[in-house]
């Protein structure tokens, strides 16, 4: 009897780990006050366009503290022809307005809340003085794109240590950030944010997966 009973305490000690273990996962997804899933660009003679598709906090601040997200299209022109601009997107129902001047960027903004994000490609009507050019934007992204949730993963394998410091009983104390980046070539951008506001900085490769850079800052 005495061999029987010693058999059966690991099955069934091992359940009551496993369950144990279970509930200390913490789940990143629920941590994240940003997230820019899509790009779309167009570019001809006289101006470069781009369209980026974000879900992002409100208010958003470097605090680490998770607020309700909404979605977000923000629409950027560049051009050296100063005029007063204004973009609509085409579709079943057509959006859009006037833009406003960004000294600091040197381009054309307008954004503009959504409930459905395009997909594939975007076709936008451009509008000043008596001019009017209607464009199509295509997506950076690929078939082999991976998903900006793959990307936070990625991240949160590489900064196993530092997350570890970051949660207690289960909770994570920060917030994640999930950017696309369309530079040379297309990348994600993830940052990792504390209560006190220091971030880590990842740049990830959007095919791979594989952490390019790190860097560290404080606000």
């Amino acid at each position: 009897m005495k061999k029987v009973f010693y058999l059966c305490l690991p099955l069934c000690v091992l359940p009551l780990f496993a369950l144990a273990g279970c509930g200390k996962k913490t789940q990143p997804a629920k941590y994240l006050s940003e997230v820019k899933s899509d790009i779309f660009v167009a570019e001809t003679e006289e101006f470069s366009l781009t369209l980026s598709c974000t879900e992002r906090e409100y208010p958003y601040a470097d605090d680490g503290i998770v607020c309700p997200v909404s979605k977000l299209c923000e629409i950027s022109i560049v051009t050296e022809a100063r005029a007063d601009y204004s973009v609509f997107v085409i579709g079943e129902k057509t959006w859009g307005g006037e833009t406003s001047y960004r000294n600091v960027r040197g381009d054309y903004y307008y954004s503009q809340g959504v409930d459905v994000f395009p997909e594939n490609s975007v076709t936008l009507r451009i509008q000043w003085e008596e001019e009017t050019r209607e464009i199509v934007a295509t997506s950076v992204k690929t078939e082999k794109t991976i998903s900006p949730e793959a990307a936070l993963s990625e991240a949160v394998k590489s900064e196993k240590e530092a997350i570890s410091r970051m949660t207690r009983e289960g909770e994570f104390f920060g917030e994640y950030r999930v950017r696309l980046l369309k530079r040379d070539s297309v990348y994600y951008y993830v940052g990792i944010v504390d209560k006190n506001g220091h971030t880590i900085s990842l740049l990830i490769d959007s095919e791979t997966g594989a952490v390019l850079a790190r860097r560290e800052s404080a606000t």
